[in-house]
């Protein structure tokens, strides 16, 4: 059988039309299988992509959106019509009957989600009513009214953030259960030794005259209530002896007299001239030897009032002084205090009687415990701290003026509510915290902290023991709930400038 040119020309265009739809239909094929894989961000679930990349939101790399087992079920066992139709006619023209109900009802859930607005990606306060870009030619990032949430009203300026269960792994989010318990730990300051300011005694002369000799003439050196401290010559020494030698004289004349008010006369005018001289600072000794002698004195003899160290010395042998000159400064050490300095933010736990532990750099294995006995009402301005005193005894003058001491006080709080401090934000105006509220949502708190200790922090109000509270990643919690509140704030103010 011979076939025509026409013939040939006709099987070729034939062909050529198969060869066509099974190409076609090969691509169709794969079309359907790649856009059947769209990408969502872990952070930002509700961001969609048809291609892998990053999310302009938060810059994490989007991943591949797992399909359920009944969808993927569901496809395999689907068969074709046909198949169906032969198999069981009468199922199949019922399922046909009743495809356009089902179609009815399904169709409100296929509708695309609505865009609100679009923002700008670098910064969510920007929007706009169409699609736009920004100056770095990025293109502004659509807002779907899924993606808005009722505002937080606990935090200004934050929003509940709401992540699924691989966001959280990828990001490193961690929880952790605040508990009811007593936090204890110590309160450690620097001590300073002081000397006792009630056994400080300024030695002053009370007349002008010249120093004879000085029988203490070093700084630091140890004397003795009573010993002698130096020798000065004062005309009105001088005179005040010549005074109540007369005195004296006429009180034994006036004595012998028939008169009670002469001799009365006699014996007041002797006390007035002896009281004289012990106004004058004349030693007891000194007065009953110009008794005993009944000549005066060329110079007379100053005593130490009290025992201690001299701190301060102010004059030298034959230096001229006058009445008010201070002339030593004697210190007794056998007691002595320590006064610490406290911060500020830890005055509300010192209180008197509170006792301590003490330790020398000099000795480190001496010890010493002391109870404070003064708190001082004002904060030190330049330092800003809360000073405390403490006494001691130091009959063996180890404790020294000027020396520092370590102090440590044991600190412990009632019953209350505590978390990790690495949970704790503080934006210098507020702490905030991240609690977890199920379904993997996580709301931003605002709370007032107290004493920390052992990386454990105080929480006087803002978190129940119970609440899990966000001790990881809350930093990117922070960013992103900044964001949304700044997204919700943009829909609030109608989505557009």
């Amino acid at each position: 059988m011979k076939i025509s040119s026409h013939g040939y020309k006709l099987i070729i265009i034939v062909l050529t039309a198969l060869f066509l739809a099974a190409f076609l239909s090969a691509c169709a094929d794969k079309d359907e299988h790649e856009l059947a894989v769209q990408y969502q961000c872990p952070m930002h679930p509700t961001y969609i992509s048809d291609k892998p990349g990053s999310c302009p939101i938060c810059g994490m790399d989007l991943v591949p959106i797992e399909k359920s087992k009944s969808e993927s079920s569901g496809k395999t066992a689907e068969t074709s019509p046909s198949t169906k139709q032969a198999a069981e006619p009468d199922k199949y023209i019922a399922e046909k009957t009743a495809e356009p109900e089902k179609n009815k009802i399904e169709q409100p859930l296929s509708r695309e989600r609505k865009i609100l607005f679009y923002r700008n990606p670098m910064d969510p306060s920007i929007s706009s009513h169409v699609p736009a870009k920004d100056e770095m030619g990025m293109d502004y990032v659509p807002v779907y009214s899924d993606e808005i949430s009722p505002p937080d009203k606990g935090v200004k300026g934050l929003a509940t953030v709401t992540i699924d269960e691989k966001g959280i792994r990828l990001a490193g989010i961690q929880v952790a259960e605040a508990t009811k318990q007593r936090l204890e730990g110590d309160i450690r300051a620097v001590g300073l030794v002081k000397p006792d300011e009630t056994r400080v005694r300024h030695v002053h002369t009370k007349n002008s005259g010249w120093i004879e000799k000085l029988n203490v003439n070093t700084t630091g050196q140890l004397v003795r209530a009573g010993e002698p401290l130096l020798t000065i010559y004062s005309p009105q020494l001088l005179g005040s002896q010549e005074e109540f030698l007369r005195a004296r004289e006429n009180a034994m004349r006036f004595a012998n007299s028939s008169i009670p008010e002469v001799q009365k006369g006699g014996e007041d005018l002797l006390r007035a001239a002896r009281k004289r001289l012990e106004l004058f600072d004349v030693p007891e000794s000194l007065i009953k030897e110009i008794e005993r002698t009944g000549l005066p004195k060329r110079t007379v003899t100053l005593l130490a009032p009290v025992s201690g160290f001299v701190t301060a010395k102010g004059v030298y042998e034959g230096q001229q002084v006058e009445p008010g000159m201070e002339l030593f400064t004697i210190t007794d050490l056998s007691k002595v205090w320590i006064e610490a300095d406290f911060y500020e933010f830890e005055a509300h736990l010192i209180r008197l009687g509170q006792k301590a532990v003490f330790t020398f750099p000099y000795d480190p294995k001496a010890q010493k415990t002391g109870r404070i006995s003064y708190i001082y009402p004002y904060l030190d301005p330049q330092s800003r701290t809360l000073r405390a005193r403490f006494e001691f005894q130091n009959s063996d003058y180890l404790l020294k003026p000027e020396m520092y001491v370590n102090v440590s006080m044991k600190i412990e709080t009632s019953d209350s509510v505590v978390v990790p401090d690495s949970s704790v934000m503080n934006t210098g105006l507020r702490q905030i915290v991240f609690v977890g509220i199920g379904e993997d949502r996580f709301e931003p708190r605002e709370v007032k902290v107290g004493y920390r200790s052992g990386g454990l922090i105080q929480i006087i109000s803002g978190v129940g023991a119970g609440e899990k509270v966000v001790v990881r990643a809350n930093f990117l919690l922070d960013s992103e709930s900044r964001v949304r509140a700044a997204i919700m704030q943009a829909a609030g103010a109608g989505g557009g400038k």
